[in-house]
């Protein structure tokens, strides 16, 4: 039973970790909204799209090979965290040299400012060397410390654009000009946005620095070889994650015409920011299911808790999607509230359906994880990358913004289906397809009904919310009632 709290205990910081951060970040939505408008929103997007897959480039793998290596008794534990400091170390300072000597270049072919790709270098050279700290922290059981670390992060990047766009302006109407002069960008007051994540990157490393002297520099070239081999299939799923994450920012800024690209953009990645509360329900889920799912891998009804945690996180899942589509115009009160924005909203039902999918993707996804068929997560990703880069490319001249939405859709909905059709093959886990499908159809049919037919009518769609429950709650009224028995 200790075991279990303890990794309850665990699992629910690391897990406050993730998500806390991730909601936190959404208060800076309206601010940015009002103040860099469409245009600046749309160049913070791309640049923050590219930092997205330059994280998962420069770490290439090493934090899962660390843990997969760490924990194998024939290693000596001293040497893997030394060589994996060490490799990250070195290659991350050859990489900003390199690519600093050039980034005039590299800012004048990506149409960038110069200065802001500076600060995106520095902002992932520093996120690139905590890498390995912090996966210290988790393989010597210190989650407290790295949450802590974490939520300072967050914190720090808050409170500096909480400084730059409101307290700084107040300084500059009450006659401090001399400051404001000194750091009024000509940039735009997007530069405050990567200046604050600079400063909050370059504090995180600071706080982490004391663990490179606990764990030392050294190198042995046969442990790295063999973590390099093990890290590299990891590196390739991780590119495609990020593809099917962040590529379709990118892409809307090159492929349309350039005097509408940052508008568009802008509005796209706004409304796609909408999209979170189904994002956040997702991680924190499988944050916390993960470790049960390994534990219970070997128990003799696995497959059947398998299958039940699957649908009701369809269940829930399906009626986030439906009650932020009902009161979606509330939510765009709160989080844009910038009403030239709202143009790219219908894109909000189809982001919210495909968060869906790629939630359902990785409950599906236990078969390869606990038969230890790994290689097949890659493969899913590529195949989802490919659907992205295919119909970005084939959509996005012709319908904007809203083929990148059906990219999206389209790249995890096969994602899931792919799974669950692979994982028939290999663990077949007895899924209630017909439950899931009905819940999952009927509230994409009212939610449909909802934004499409009743305009957004709150009280014709807080109805339909109503049946959805009620049908919830009469077909699983056995399981409710086993539940409050508990």
């Amino acid at each position: 039973m200790n075991v279990f709290k303890k990794l309850f205990k665990q699992t629910f910081i690391y897990g406050l970790a993730t998500v806390l951060p991730r909601a936190l970040a959404i208060f800076l939505v309206p601010l940015y909204v009002l103040v860099l408008g469409k245009e600046q929103f749309g160049v913070y997007a791309s640049l923050m799209a590219f930092l997205i897959l330059g994280n998962v480039l420069l770490s290439y793998g090493m934090e899962t090979a660390f843990f997969r290596f760490i924990n194998k008794e024939d290693y000596n534990k001293e040497k893997i965290q030394s060589t994996a400091l060490t490799s990250l170390t070195v290659s991350t300072l050859i990489f900003l040299v390199l690519i600093l000597s050039v980034k005039t270049e590299i800012a004048t072919f990506l149409n960038f400012n110069v200065d802001f790709i500076t600060c995106g270098l520095l902002i992932l050279a520093l996120d690139a060397l905590v890498v390995i700290p912090f996966v210290w922290l988790r393989a010597n059981e210190k989650p407290t410390r790295y949450a802590i670390i974490k939520i300072v992060n967050v914190c720090i990047n808050l409170g500096f654009n909480l400084f730059f766009f409101l307290v700084l302006p107040l300084w500059a109407k009450n006659g401090i000009n001399s400051f404001w002069d000194a750091i009024n960008l000509e940039e735009g007051k997007v530069a405050y946005v990567f200046i604050s994540n600079l400063i909050a990157s370059g504090i995180t490393f600071l706080m982490l620095l004391p663990l490179y002297f606990k764990m030392k520099f050294s190198f042995d070239i046969h442990i790295w070889k063999k973590m390099m081999k093990y890290a590299f299939p990891v590196l390739i799923a991780g590119i495609a994650f990020s593809i099917n994450e962040a590529f379709d920012k990118i892409l809307l800024r090159y492929l349309l015409p350039s005097d509408i690209a940052d508008s568009e953009l802008g509005m796209y990645a706004a409304c796609y920011k909408l999209g979170v509360f189904m994002t956040l329900f997702a991680t924190a889920f499988r944050l916390g299911i993960e470790p049960f799912l390994f534990n219970h891998s070997k128990s003799e009804n696995a497959k059947e808790t398998y299958a039940t945690i699957t649908k009701y996180f369809t269940i829930l899942g399906s009626f986030i999607l439906l009650f932020v589509v009902v009161y979606l115009d509330i939510f765009k009160q709160i989080l844009i509230p910038e009403s030239s924005f709202w143009e790219a909203l219908v894109i909000v039902p189809i982001i919210l359906l495909a968060n869906l999918c790629l939630g359902i993707y990785h409950n599906l996804s236990v078969w390869y994880k606990v038969t230890d068929r790994t290689k097949f997560g890659a493969y899913i990703s590529v195949f989802g990358a490919i659907i992205t880069l295919t119909l970005n490319f084939l959509l996005i001249p012709i319908i904007s913004y809203k083929g990148s939405a059906i990219a999206t859709l389209a790249a995890y909905g096969s994602m899931m289906l792919v799974s669950y059709f692979l994982g028939r093959n290999y663990y077949k886990v007895p899924y209630d397809l017909k439950k899931i499908g009905f819940y999952l159809l009927l509230s994409i049919g009212f939610s449909v009904l909802s934004y499409y037919v009743f305009q957004g009518n709150i009280w014709k769609g807080t109805l339909l919310l109503t049946v959805f429950l009620g049908m919830i709650i009469v077909s699983e009224k056995k399981d409710i009632k086993q539940l409050i028995k508990r």
